[in-house]
């Protein structure tokens, strides 16, 4: 027996996957929450030993995240971010080059929406920089459109909207107060 969870509460499902050939694609109804997800059957490639021990000594700093509020599209999610450009979008399995993806069904929201830019200052503080990709639709901070070639510094506990899916930034200096 197989259990997969439901990417939207976390339901645990079981199955037996020795009834189905490898690569079948099996869909799923969660009974709790009525999500409809999708599962490819497969085997998972091992990863090189060589790749676990560089991942153990180099750990990623963590940079804060965006915490996506649950709406008719999409599920609640946080995302974490990294230093650099943080291309953030609707996820599909076409898009390429998109560093935050979210899982939602939101038709206004773009495969490549706007960009969260997170650097540090000299004194190791986090600086977030937003920006339109552009999108169809905008990018708001606190329901005010950002322009298209507009850069906007943003700080922990900002609120933003894309299409119809809203998120809070989270930052990871320690002390800055959010309102989430």
């Amino acid at each position: 027996m197989k259990k997969v969870f439901c990417p939207k509460c976390a339901q645990p499902l079981s199955f037996d996957e020795s009834k189905y050939p490898e690569g079948k694609v099996l869909a799923f109804l969660c009974p709790r929450c009525g999500a409809r997800f999708k599962v490819k059957l497969g085997r998972k490639e091992a990863r090189p030993a060589e790749e676990e021990e560089r991942e153990a000594i180099e750990p990623e700093i963590p940079c804060g995240s965006i915490g996506v509020i649950e709406n008719a599209f999409a599920y609640k999610q946080e995302l974490p971010l990294r230093l650099g450009d943080n291309v953030i979008g609707r996820k599909n399995k076409d898009t390429d080059g998109v560093d935050v993806p979210i899982v939602t069904s939101d038709p206004s929201m773009g495969r490549k929406h706007c960009v969260i830019n997170v650097r540090q200052d000299a004194g190791g503080r986090f600086i977030y920089t937003l920006r339109d990709f552009p999108s169809l639709t905008g990018t708001f901070i606190r329901n005010t459109l950002v322009g298209k070639k507009e850069r906007v510094r943003i700080d922990g506990g900002e609120i933003v909207t894309i299409g119809a899916t809203t998120f809070i930034l989270r930052s990871a200096n320690p002390d800055e107060m959010e309102d989430s």
